[in-house]
């Protein structure tokens, strides 16, 4: 390898490079930092002296350059950049560094991994380029968008996610900690490619768009991005954000000067104290913690098999369970179940000789819960004299876990297995049965019932994905939070909750739908654009909106094209549904082109759909006039 090099397109060939290479920076010296992705190799030095830091880089270049030399690879001097990060505004000096006496040049920012970093790591530069990108990508959108025959917002939508957002994501935790006026640069693109793929007219309101394209705004996107890859590193044993600390006299620095920006680790952390997560323990995965060659086997049985619980009596399970106790009479039953509700997670063990229960942190989900109380019966069985065992769960989805290996696999599940492991290595004959919950079984009502009322905390770290549901949770809780202030905002009148739309596979009928339930169309705000004046109906001596022209206005409901409409007592919007048989929920009357075409012709082009409410007291969702 070291003379011929690697074969060109081989399989192997990124792997034997990277262990290869690998070793380089292994001849760094210890005041210099290096980092290696594939062949792009940085390596940085931090002091208060130029002279010193010049003299330890050029040290570290040499060392670098005989190791090459001595293992087939080449340094190249063009393609390497010198970047001096500092703060101060008075002239000083910057680095010369040589590589085979050629001057590496002093550049004001230079580009790593795809993000350009800034002598001041202002991320200014970055956010240009990424936005010059982003704005070439959005032609591909407004090709696809066309009203009358282009794609459907779903597809559109998607297409925006895999080509433009996708670069607006990469890195954010590194550019994130740029100032906010910077970073609002980016949202006229995110605000741009809403609009496109929702075919909303250009006034709308952007929070308005979020909410009808079911999309997070991005200073949230970034905070989700940003606290889920530090729970990631948290659990990754040994990675090496997870032992990145502040000292304590930065923190009186920070504390003392608030404008500062804090480091990635400081913002993640102050996110999760906003969130009331701070004291939260992410629980590493060991992906190692079992050879091929030594996976534990594990199985379980399932008496029950064959009878459905909907149409099986209860009686008929207690006396299924009775002769399967029959059968395992010399093994020591231990039930064990999990629970979740409201602000509370807990699980719970019943033995013949004891009883345990303990409350989880909330961020536990009741699949956690109930392998958490099978790992606490394996330890309860740990110090017995008795050796055969058999543990009852209602969790099919904890067994099935249990059984099928996986070095990603749930970190609960791999102690369970680890404790099982070393249990039958010391002579114990541990039987797993799932049994059906709420019919009866005493011991897996009890255990229920211990579990929901659990007070005595369990000091238990919570596992990622735990994690990363719950303060995704949190993340739409304050957008819908946000949402709930925008009480003048039109379509907050129509959609008060945040949720999924059914999408009209007709662009054409989805984009009149979607202009209608937001209330901006060109009619109605066109004047924005051209500074004209507002246009005012002749009759009501108002502005015209979407609910003057479809419920207010007489001289509307008095014209002979005008639909018939019935009023809907209850009513949300205390105003008329136009009754079409046949629409049921997330379908569209087809004769709505016609009654648009009925509006136009009266002399308004609105470009606009009738909207969908829920009629009070029926069970359909009917096309309204709002």
């Amino acid at each position: 390898m070291q003379s011929e090099g690697v074969p060109q397109g081989s399989v192997l060939s990124v792997t034997l490079f990277i262990v290869h290479l690998s070793q380089i920076l292994h001849h760094l010296p210890s005041s210099v930092h290096g980092n290696l992705y594939a062949d792009d190799l940085q390596i940085s030095c931090q002091g208060s002296n130029m002279t010193l830091i010049e003299r330890q880089l050029q040290n570290a270049v040499n060392k670098l350059v005989a190791w090459c030399n001595n293992n087939g690879h080449t340094i190249s001097p063009a393609k390497s950049r010198c970047v001096h990060f500092c703060r101060k505004r008075n002239i000083h000096l910057d680095p010369v560094i040589h590589i085979q006496n050629i001057a590496i040049p002093v550049v004001d920012d230079i580009r790593f991994l795809r993000v350009i970093f800034d002598r001041k790591l202002t991320f200014l530069p970055h956010i240009l380029h990424l936005r010059k990108r982003c704005e070439r990508s959005l032609n591909i959108l407004k090709v696809l968008s066309k009203t009358s025959w282009g794609a459907d917002r779903t597809s559109l939508l998607r297409i925006y996610q895999a080509v433009i957002l996708s670069s607006i994501d990469y890195g954010c935790m590194v550019y994130g900690s740029a100032r906010p006026t910077v970073l609002r640069r980016l949202d006229t693109i995110h605000h741009s490619a809403l609009r496109i793929c929702s075919g909303a007219f250009r006034t709308s309101p952007v929070e308005s768009l979020y909410v009808i394209c079911n999309q997070l705004p991005l200073h949230l996107r970034r905070q989700r991005i940003s606290a889920l890859y530090f729970f990631r590193a948290q659990s990754v044993p040994r990675h090496p954000i997870s032992q990145l600390t502040l000292p304590a006299f930065l923190h009186r620095l920070y504390a003392a000067r608030p404008s500062r920006i804090l480091p990635f680790c400081e913002r993640a952390k102050m996110l999760l104290h906003d969130s009331d997560r701070n004291n939260i323990t992410v629980q590493s995965s060991d992906f190692s913690r079992f050879p091929p060659w030594d996976i534990p086997h594990f199985s379980y049985l399932n008496p029950f098999s064959g009878f459905d619980k909907s149409s099986t009596a209860p009686v008929t399970f207690q006396q299924l369970f009775h002769h399967h106790r029959y059968r395992y009479s010399s093994f020591i039953p231990i039930f064990t179940d999990g629970s979740k509700s409201d602000g509370h997670v807990g699980c719970g063990v019943v033995s013949p000789s004891d009883t345990l229960s303990y409350r989880l942190h909330n961020c536990c989900s009741v699949f956690t819960a109930e392998l958490v109380a099978i790992f606490c019966a394996l330890q309860e069985i740990s110090p017995s004299n008795q050796r055969n065992f058999i543990i009852y769960t209602d969790s099919m989805s904890a067994l099935e876990t249990l059984s099928h290996y996986d070095i990603q696999m749930h970190p609960v599940a791999l102690k369970i297995l680890s404790i099982l492991h070393f249990l039958r290595k010391e002579g114990f004959s541990i039987i797993f049965c799932w049994v059906p919950s709420h019919v009866g079984i005493s011991g897996n009502e009890i255990a229920d019932s211990i579990a929901k009322f659990a007070s005595s905390f369990l000091s238990q770290d919570i596992p990622y994905s735990d994690v990363k549901k719950s303060f995704v949770s949190h993340l739409y809780t304050t957008w819908q939070n946000n949402w709930d202030l925008q009480m003048n905002n039109k379509l907050h009148f129509v959609k008060p909750f945040i949720d999924m739309w059914p999408v009209h596979p007709i662009r054409e009928l989805d984009v009149k739908l979607t202009r209608l339930r937001i209330e901006h169309t060109r009619f109605t705000h066109k004047h924005l654009i051209f500074g004209e004046r507002t246009p005012v109906c002749p009759t009501c001596y108002t502005d015209f909106t979407i609910n003057l022209i479809l419920i207010e206005c007489p001289s509307f409901k008095s014209h002979p094209n005008y639909p018939h409409v019935l009023a809907v007592p209850g009513d949300p919007l205390d105003g008329r549904y136009i009754s079409v048989p046949g629409v049921s929920i997330g379908w569209y009357p087809s004769h709505l082109a016609g009654l648009l075409k009925g509006i136009k012709r009266r002399g308004h082009s609105l470009g606009l759909a009738l909207r969908v409410v829920t009629v009070p007291g029926g069970d359909s969702e009917r096309i309204g006039s709002g």
